[in-house]
């Protein structure tokens, strides 16, 4: 029995870890969404992770645990997870936390149906009705939204953001399982880190001097091209945090799936959902509406029977972690 069959406990306990680190990350982006561009917290952060990345490299084997015989597979995966961040954060800036993250758990769902056409795997019924029922969650939550009460301002392109989010996320993790990537926990971030830096950084070239964002008067485009403003005071300190958060989300993620399996720890990921619906009610008295509640009851619910459908057939795992944003 390998090592990652023999230490549930301690991967469970790095699972928990890192997706409260995620949900402190989103904490922050939305707290600093209203100050800064995108771009630049992206940039800071990765600037920051990156860092911490690159000692894990060291402990792990050094500089040469760097090289990979497939950099197009590499550049591929991070433009993915590039995109799956910049179209989660940019919802996360007008959407509840709650609605974004739930939406966001879709990437489970997704990732079954993705998995009949590009793995060639077969969906039974039972996951099939599961997927169902969590699309039906969705339906729930869009209906919410077109209320009476919903903010006019908010399109319904807003609310695709997050699901579009989730279905880069499930891409990803279909590529990776599909062509086998087999690099060091580090090295993997290195390179995501290093695909966010090149990206804010074009970014800033294009646009960081807010000349796009002036005429703009949806939040989701302001907060992507609004002008570069250099962090003061007690945003520093926050921006820091983004950084840290980065690191410890790698590291702990990628420690709870060496310890433990994927069928063990997967489903805890799950946690990233009340957290977020903690975090909106307590810092932005924010509380999910009935219709709202039950979309995510609905999405959590069929997430986690997926889960569970997959450990009793005893298939692979790897394929269905929901919420490692980098």
């Amino acid at each position: 029995m390998t090592e990652a069959l023999n230490r549930p406990a301690a991967g469970i306990l790095f699972v928990i870890a890192g997706i409260l680190a995620i949900s402190v990350n989103d904490l922050l982006i939305k707290l600093l969404s209203g100050g800064y561009p995108l771009h630049e917290m992206v940039f800071i952060r990765s600037g920051i992770g990156i860092c911490f990345s690159l000692v894990l490299v060291q402990l792990e084997g050094g500089w040469q645990i760097l090289k990979t015989k497939t950099p197009g597979l590499h550049l591929l995966r991070g433009g993915l997870v590039v995109v799956s961040n910049l179209s989660y954060f940019a919802a996360l800036a007008v959407l509840p936390l709650a609605d974004a993250t739930a939406l966001f758990f879709v990437a489970p769902l997704m990732i079954t149906l993705l998995s009949i056409p590009i793995l060639g795997e077969k969906v039974g019924p039972w996951r099939m009705g599961a997927v169902v029922v969590g699309f039906g969650g969705v339906i729930l939550m869009m209906q919410a939204w077109r209320g009476e009460s919903a903010p006019a301002d908010v399109h319904w392109l807003i609310l695709v953001l997050p699901m579009f989010s989730a279905l880069t996320y499930a891409l990803n993790q279909l590529m990776t399982r599909k062509l086998g990537v087999a690099s060091k926990a580090s090295a993997m971030a290195v390179y995501i880190q290093a695909m966010f830096i090149l990206v804010s950084l074009g970014f800033f070239l294009v646009a960081g001097d807010g000349r796009f964002a002036q005429d703009a008067s949806n939040e989701s485009i302001i907060f992507l091209l609004r002008a570069w403003v250099w962090p003061e005071g007690p945003d520093r300190w926050l921006f820091l945090g983004l950084g840290l958060n980065s690191a410890i989300i790698g590291y702990s993620l990628g420690q709870a799936y060496r310890l433990a399996s994927a069928a063990t720890v997967a489903p805890f990921e799950y946690l990233g959902l009340p957290l977020a619906v903690f975090w909106g009610w307590v810092i932005w008295a924010e509380f999910p509406a009935p219709l709202v509640l039950a979309g995510i009851a609905l999405i959590m619910g069929s997430g986690l029977f997926v889960f569970l459908r997959e450990r009793i057939k005893s298939r692979p795992m790897i394929k269905k972690r929901v919420h490692r944003r980098y």
